[in-house]
Protein backbone atom coordinates (compact mmCIF):
# COMPACT_ATOMS: atom_id res chain seq x y z
CA UNK A 1 0.00 0.00 0.00
CA UNK A 2 2.90 2.41 1.31
CA UNK A 3 4.31 1.45 -2.06
CA UNK A 4 1.61 2.63 -4.67
CA UNK A 5 1.75 6.29 -4.18
CA UNK A 6 5.07 6.97 -5.56
CA UNK A 7 4.70 4.91 -9.40
CA UNK A 8 1.56 6.89 -9.79
CA UNK A 9 3.63 10.41 -9.28
CA UNK A 10 6.83 9.44 -10.93
CA UNK A 11 4.31 8.73 -14.30
CA UNK A 12 3.11 12.33 -13.69
CA UNK A 13 6.98 13.33 -13.06
CA UNK A 14 7.97 11.71 -16.58
CA UNK A 15 4.98 13.54 -18.71
CA UNK A 16 6.14 17.09 -16.61
CA UNK A 17 9.48 17.82 -16.10
CA UNK A 18 10.59 21.16 -14.45
CA UNK A 19 13.92 22.80 -15.10
CA UNK A 20 13.93 24.32 -11.63
CA UNK A 21 13.48 20.45 -10.66
CA UNK A 22 10.36 21.47 -8.30
CA UNK A 23 7.13 20.58 -10.27
CA UNK A 24 3.41 21.32 -8.82
CA UNK A 25 2.95 19.84 -5.61
CA UNK A 26 1.71 16.31 -6.17
CA UNK A 27 -0.07 13.18 -3.77
CA UNK A 28 1.90 12.28 -0.86
CA UNK A 29 5.06 10.06 -1.17
CA UNK A 30 6.07 7.21 1.31
CA UNK A 31 8.80 5.29 -0.74
CA UNK A 32 8.89 3.57 -3.91
CA UNK A 33 8.25 0.25 -5.34
CA UNK A 34 11.80 -1.14 -5.94
CA UNK A 35 13.11 -1.02 -9.51
CA UNK A 36 17.22 -1.63 -10.45
CA UNK A 37 18.90 -3.12 -7.42
CA UNK A 38 21.38 -0.07 -6.18
CA UNK A 39 24.87 -0.88 -4.42
CA UNK A 40 26.58 1.90 -2.88
CA UNK A 41 26.76 2.64 0.61
CA UNK A 42 24.83 5.47 2.37
CA UNK A 43 27.57 8.15 3.19
CA UNK A 44 27.48 8.88 7.04
CA UNK A 45 25.00 12.06 7.86
CA UNK A 46 26.71 14.99 8.77
CA UNK A 47 25.48 16.02 11.97
CA UNK A 48 24.77 19.89 11.20
CA UNK A 49 21.33 20.65 11.49
CA UNK A 50 19.84 21.05 15.22
CA UNK A 51 17.45 17.65 14.85
CA UNK A 52 13.92 18.90 14.82
CA UNK A 53 12.23 17.96 17.88
CA UNK A 54 8.69 17.01 18.94
CA UNK A 55 6.37 14.64 16.90
CA UNK A 56 6.65 10.19 16.47
CA UNK A 57 9.82 10.45 16.23
CA UNK A 58 10.56 12.62 19.06
CA UNK A 59 13.46 11.73 22.10
CA UNK A 60 13.49 9.13 24.06
CA UNK A 61 11.49 11.26 26.64
CA UNK A 62 8.29 10.83 24.60
CA UNK A 63 8.00 7.19 25.74
CA UNK A 64 7.23 8.41 29.44
CA UNK A 65 4.01 10.26 28.21
CA UNK A 66 2.69 6.86 27.45
CA UNK A 67 -0.51 5.73 30.02
CA UNK A 68 0.88 3.68 32.67
CA UNK A 69 -0.71 0.86 33.52
CA UNK A 70 -0.63 -2.77 34.78
CA UNK A 71 2.41 -3.05 32.53
CA UNK A 72 4.40 -0.79 33.47
CA UNK A 73 7.37 -2.88 34.11
CA UNK A 74 7.06 -3.97 30.62
CA UNK A 75 6.99 -0.45 28.79
CA UNK A 76 10.39 0.86 31.94
CA UNK A 77 12.26 -2.43 30.15
CA UNK A 78 11.54 -1.21 26.62
CA UNK A 79 12.79 2.44 27.84
CA UNK A 80 15.72 0.44 29.23
CA UNK A 81 16.34 -0.89 26.22
CA UNK A 82 16.01 1.86 23.70
CA UNK A 83 18.45 4.17 26.06
CA UNK A 84 20.92 1.24 26.04
CA UNK A 85 20.99 1.41 22.06
CA UNK A 86 21.19 4.77 21.92
CA UNK A 87 24.29 4.54 24.02
CA UNK A 88 25.91 1.88 22.04
CA UNK A 89 25.28 4.32 18.43
CA UNK A 90 26.71 7.32 20.23
CA UNK A 91 29.63 4.69 21.07
CA UNK A 92 30.27 3.50 17.25
CA UNK A 93 29.12 -0.10 18.54
CA UNK A 94 26.57 -0.49 16.05
CA UNK A 95 26.22 -4.12 15.75
CA UNK A 96 25.52 -3.88 19.47
CA UNK A 97 22.42 -1.34 19.29
CA UNK A 98 21.14 -3.78 16.50
CA UNK A 99 20.98 -6.50 19.09
CA UNK A 100 19.62 -4.17 21.32
CA UNK A 101 16.81 -2.93 19.33
CA UNK A 102 15.34 -6.11 18.77
CA UNK A 103 14.71 -6.95 21.72
CA UNK A 104 12.94 -3.68 22.48
CA UNK A 105 11.06 -4.58 19.18
CA UNK A 106 10.10 -7.74 20.64
CA UNK A 107 8.74 -6.13 23.77
CA UNK A 108 6.87 -3.78 22.04
CA UNK A 109 5.32 -5.69 19.92
CA UNK A 110 4.24 -7.98 23.08
CA UNK A 111 2.84 -5.22 25.21
CA UNK A 112 1.15 -3.63 21.86
CA UNK A 113 2.85 -0.35 22.49
CA UNK A 114 2.44 0.93 19.46
CA UNK A 115 4.74 4.12 20.14
CA UNK A 116 7.49 2.41 21.13
CA UNK A 117 7.17 -0.02 18.15
CA UNK A 118 7.54 3.46 15.86
CA UNK A 119 10.70 4.46 17.31
CA UNK A 120 12.21 1.36 17.40
CA UNK A 121 11.56 0.94 14.08
CA UNK A 122 13.14 4.20 13.11
CA UNK A 123 16.31 3.66 15.21
CA UNK A 124 16.60 0.12 13.70
CA UNK A 125 16.14 2.41 10.35
CA UNK A 126 18.81 4.57 11.45
CA UNK A 127 21.24 2.07 12.71
CA UNK A 128 20.77 -0.16 9.11
CA UNK A 129 21.57 3.02 7.20
CA UNK A 130 24.59 3.92 9.18
CA UNK A 131 25.91 0.42 8.34
CA UNK A 132 24.97 0.77 4.52
CA UNK A 133 22.39 -1.29 4.86
CA UNK A 134 20.24 0.41 2.47
CA UNK A 135 17.56 -2.04 1.71
CA UNK A 136 16.69 -3.10 5.12
CA UNK A 137 17.23 0.61 6.09
CA UNK A 138 14.03 1.26 3.69
CA UNK A 139 11.95 -1.83 4.66
CA UNK A 140 12.48 0.24 8.49
CA UNK A 141 11.30 2.99 7.42
CA UNK A 142 8.47 1.80 5.31
CA UNK A 143 7.34 -0.02 8.53
CA UNK A 144 7.26 2.99 10.96
CA UNK A 145 5.75 5.11 8.67
CA UNK A 146 2.88 2.12 8.23
CA UNK A 147 2.39 2.19 12.24
CA UNK A 148 2.49 5.94 11.74
CA UNK A 149 0.06 6.68 9.12
CA UNK A 150 -2.17 3.82 10.54
CA UNK A 151 -2.91 5.57 13.62
CA UNK A 152 -3.81 9.79 13.01
CA UNK A 153 -0.42 10.83 12.12
CA UNK A 154 -1.11 12.98 8.92
CA UNK A 155 0.97 13.04 5.82
CA UNK A 156 2.79 16.34 6.20
CA UNK A 157 3.52 15.22 9.90
CA UNK A 158 7.20 15.97 10.04
CA UNK A 159 8.12 12.60 11.53
CA UNK A 160 6.62 11.23 8.08
CA UNK A 161 8.98 13.91 6.22
CA UNK A 162 11.79 13.36 7.91
CA UNK A 163 11.71 9.44 6.93
CA UNK A 164 10.69 10.76 3.35
CA UNK A 165 13.92 12.34 3.48
CA UNK A 166 15.97 9.36 4.44
CA UNK A 167 14.22 7.59 2.02
CA UNK A 168 15.13 9.95 -0.81
CA UNK A 169 18.44 10.53 0.40
CA UNK A 170 18.52 6.15 0.07
CA UNK A 171 17.39 6.07 -3.70
CA UNK A 172 20.26 8.73 -4.03
CA UNK A 173 22.89 6.68 -2.87
CA UNK A 174 21.47 3.21 -4.99
CA UNK A 175 21.43 5.84 -7.89
CA UNK A 176 17.96 5.21 -7.84
CA UNK A 177 17.03 8.44 -9.43
CA UNK A 178 13.29 8.66 -9.88
CA UNK A 179 12.58 7.72 -6.63
CA UNK A 180 15.05 9.66 -5.07
CA UNK A 181 14.04 12.96 -7.16
CA UNK A 182 10.48 12.42 -6.43
CA UNK A 183 10.90 12.06 -2.92
CA UNK A 184 13.48 15.28 -2.46
CA UNK A 185 10.35 17.29 -4.23
CA UNK A 186 7.62 15.51 -2.04
CA UNK A 187 9.35 16.53 1.27
CA UNK A 188 10.15 20.30 -0.23
CA UNK A 189 6.83 20.92 -1.59
CA UNK A 190 5.05 19.81 1.64
CA UNK A 191 7.25 21.78 3.89
CA UNK A 192 6.88 25.01 2.01
CA UNK A 193 2.86 24.67 1.90
CA UNK A 194 3.06 23.77 5.63
CA UNK A 195 5.32 26.68 6.21
CA UNK A 196 3.12 29.33 4.71
CA UNK A 197 0.27 27.54 6.36
CA UNK A 198 1.62 27.82 9.55
CA UNK A 199 3.05 31.43 9.25
CA UNK A 200 0.45 33.19 10.84
CA UNK A 201 -0.55 30.95 13.35
CA UNK A 202 -0.41 32.85 16.95
CA UNK A 203 1.73 31.30 19.50
CA UNK A 204 -0.84 30.24 22.15
CA UNK A 205 -2.10 27.85 18.33
CA UNK A 206 1.56 26.97 17.64
CA UNK A 207 4.87 27.64 19.57
CA UNK A 208 7.19 29.51 17.90
CA UNK A 209 9.62 26.39 18.37
CA UNK A 210 7.41 23.99 16.75
CA UNK A 211 7.49 26.61 13.92
CA UNK A 212 11.13 26.84 13.96
CA UNK A 213 11.22 22.40 13.82
CA UNK A 214 9.86 22.64 10.44
CA UNK A 215 11.74 25.51 8.90
CA UNK A 216 14.71 23.12 10.46
CA UNK A 217 13.46 19.96 8.72
CA UNK A 218 13.48 22.38 5.16
CA UNK A 219 16.58 23.25 5.58
CA UNK A 220 17.72 19.53 6.19
CA UNK A 221 15.50 18.48 2.81
CA UNK A 222 16.68 21.58 0.85
CA UNK A 223 20.75 20.98 2.32
CA UNK A 224 20.65 16.66 0.96
CA UNK A 225 18.62 17.55 -2.07
CA UNK A 226 21.55 19.81 -3.27
CA UNK A 227 24.42 17.57 -1.85
CA UNK A 228 22.51 15.10 -4.17
CA UNK A 229 22.13 17.69 -7.29
CA UNK A 230 25.71 18.41 -6.52
CA UNK A 231 26.96 14.91 -7.26
CA UNK A 232 24.68 14.29 -10.57
CA UNK A 233 26.04 17.71 -12.10
CA UNK A 234 23.01 20.01 -11.82
CA UNK A 235 25.14 22.99 -10.53
CA UNK A 236 22.72 25.78 -10.82
CA UNK A 237 19.77 23.99 -9.60
CA UNK A 238 22.33 22.98 -6.68
CA UNK A 239 23.33 26.10 -6.16
CA UNK A 240 19.80 27.46 -5.46
CA UNK A 241 18.67 24.94 -2.67
CA UNK A 242 22.07 25.99 -1.27
CA UNK A 243 21.12 29.37 -0.63
CA UNK A 244 17.49 28.25 0.75
CA UNK A 245 19.31 26.31 2.97
CA UNK A 246 21.65 28.39 4.17
CA UNK A 247 19.26 30.94 4.52
CA UNK A 248 17.13 28.98 6.90
CA UNK A 249 20.17 28.15 8.47
CA UNK A 250 20.68 31.87 9.03
CA UNK A 251 17.67 32.90 10.34
CA UNK A 252 16.73 29.78 12.64
CA UNK A 253 20.63 28.97 13.99
CA UNK A 254 22.15 32.38 13.52
CA UNK A 255 25.68 32.83 11.41
CA UNK A 256 27.98 31.36 13.66
CA UNK A 257 26.11 28.06 14.17
CA UNK A 258 28.12 25.22 13.06
CA UNK A 259 25.96 24.35 10.64
CA UNK A 260 25.75 27.91 8.54
CA UNK A 261 29.08 27.51 8.67
CA UNK A 262 29.15 24.47 6.42
CA UNK A 263 26.66 25.65 4.14
CA UNK A 264 28.67 29.37 3.44
CA UNK A 265 31.21 26.47 2.32
CA UNK A 266 29.43 24.08 0.37
CA UNK A 267 27.67 26.83 -1.91
CA UNK A 268 31.23 28.46 -2.34
CA UNK A 269 31.59 25.07 -3.86
CA UNK A 270 28.87 24.96 -6.18
CA UNK A 271 29.62 28.20 -7.34
CA UNK A 272 32.97 27.53 -7.54
CA UNK A 273 32.64 24.35 -9.63
CA UNK A 274 30.26 27.16 -11.86
CA UNK A 275 33.18 29.12 -12.53
CA UNK A 276 31.99 31.99 -10.67
CA UNK A 277 35.11 32.79 -8.85
CA UNK A 278 34.80 36.06 -6.76
CA UNK A 279 31.18 35.28 -5.44
CA UNK A 280 32.79 31.69 -4.36
CA UNK A 281 35.35 33.58 -2.47
CA UNK A 282 33.29 35.62 -1.06
CA UNK A 283 31.40 32.82 0.87
CA UNK A 284 34.21 30.65 1.48
CA UNK A 285 36.62 33.97 3.43
CA UNK A 286 33.67 34.46 5.51
CA UNK A 287 33.19 30.74 6.05
CA UNK A 288 36.90 30.63 6.93
CA UNK A 289 36.50 33.54 9.18
CA UNK A 290 33.46 32.02 11.31
CA UNK A 291 34.92 28.89 11.57
CA UNK A 292 38.55 30.11 13.12
CA UNK A 293 36.29 32.35 15.76
CA UNK A 294 33.87 29.57 16.55
CA UNK A 295 36.85 26.53 16.88
CA UNK A 296 35.03 24.62 14.13
CA UNK A 297 35.89 20.95 13.58
CA UNK A 298 35.77 21.26 10.22
CA UNK A 299 37.75 24.28 10.00
CA UNK A 300 40.49 22.82 8.37
CA UNK A 301 38.06 21.50 5.41
CA UNK A 302 36.98 24.97 4.83
CA UNK A 303 40.88 26.17 4.55
CA UNK A 304 41.22 23.81 1.99
CA UNK A 305 38.43 24.96 0.03
CA UNK A 306 39.52 28.64 0.62
CA UNK A 307 42.89 27.53 -0.73
CA UNK A 308 41.43 25.14 -3.91
CA UNK A 309 39.55 28.76 -4.67
CA UNK A 310 42.19 30.82 -4.43
CA UNK A 311 44.29 28.68 -6.57
CA UNK A 312 41.00 28.85 -9.11
CA UNK A 313 41.70 32.58 -8.68
CA UNK A 314 45.30 32.34 -9.92
CA UNK A 315 46.78 33.83 -6.45
CA UNK A 316 49.21 31.08 -6.18
CA UNK A 317 51.18 32.55 -2.96
CA UNK A 318 48.26 33.07 -1.07
CA UNK A 319 46.76 29.71 -1.59
CA UNK A 320 49.45 28.13 -0.78
CA UNK A 321 49.90 29.18 2.94
CA UNK A 322 46.45 28.14 2.99
CA UNK A 323 46.64 25.04 2.39
CA UNK A 324 49.86 24.48 5.01
CA UNK A 325 47.40 26.24 7.64
CA UNK A 326 45.02 23.55 6.42
CA UNK A 327 47.30 20.99 6.30
CA UNK A 328 49.23 21.30 9.66
CA UNK A 329 45.18 21.62 11.22
CA UNK A 330 44.06 18.29 9.44
CA UNK A 331 47.57 16.09 10.94
CA UNK A 332 46.78 17.71 14.39
CA UNK A 333 43.31 16.58 14.16
CA UNK A 334 44.50 13.09 12.51
CA UNK A 335 42.27 13.63 9.72
CA UNK A 336 44.22 10.86 7.39
CA UNK A 337 41.94 11.50 4.24
CA UNK A 338 42.07 15.34 4.42
CA UNK A 339 45.81 15.09 4.72
CA UNK A 340 45.99 12.91 1.82
CA UNK A 341 43.55 15.12 -0.35
CA UNK A 342 45.51 18.45 0.82
CA UNK A 343 48.99 16.94 -0.32
CA UNK A 344 47.56 16.02 -3.53
CA UNK A 345 45.82 19.74 -3.49
CA UNK A 346 49.63 20.98 -3.21
CA UNK A 347 51.26 18.77 -5.63
CA UNK A 348 48.41 20.38 -8.25
CA UNK A 349 49.18 23.76 -7.21
CA UNK A 350 53.11 23.15 -7.82
CA UNK A 351 51.76 22.40 -11.65
CA UNK A 352 50.14 25.12 -12.06
CA UNK A 353 52.60 27.68 -10.77
CA UNK A 354 55.37 25.97 -12.62
CA UNK A 355 52.57 26.33 -15.79
CA UNK A 356 52.01 30.15 -15.08
CA UNK A 357 56.17 31.67 -15.01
Amino acid sequence: MLAAALPRALSRLAARRCPAGLPPPRTAWRGGARGEEGSGRAGVARRRWARPVGGALGFLGALSLFPRDAEEDGEDAIILLLKRAKLSVMKGELGEAEQVLHQALRLSHQSDNRKAIVYTYSMMANVAFMQGQLDNAEKLYKASMSYLLAGDTKEDDNAILEMSLKLASIYAAQKQHKLALAGYEFCILTLEEKIAKQKDLPEDVLPAEEKANTRLLLGMSLDSYARYLLNINQLPVAQKMYEKALQISNDVQGETHPQTVVLMNDLATVLDAQGHYDEAYSYVKRAAELAKETQHPEEHMVLNNLAAILMHKEDFLQAKQVYKEALKQAQQKGDVASVQHIQEELAELAKRRKGSK
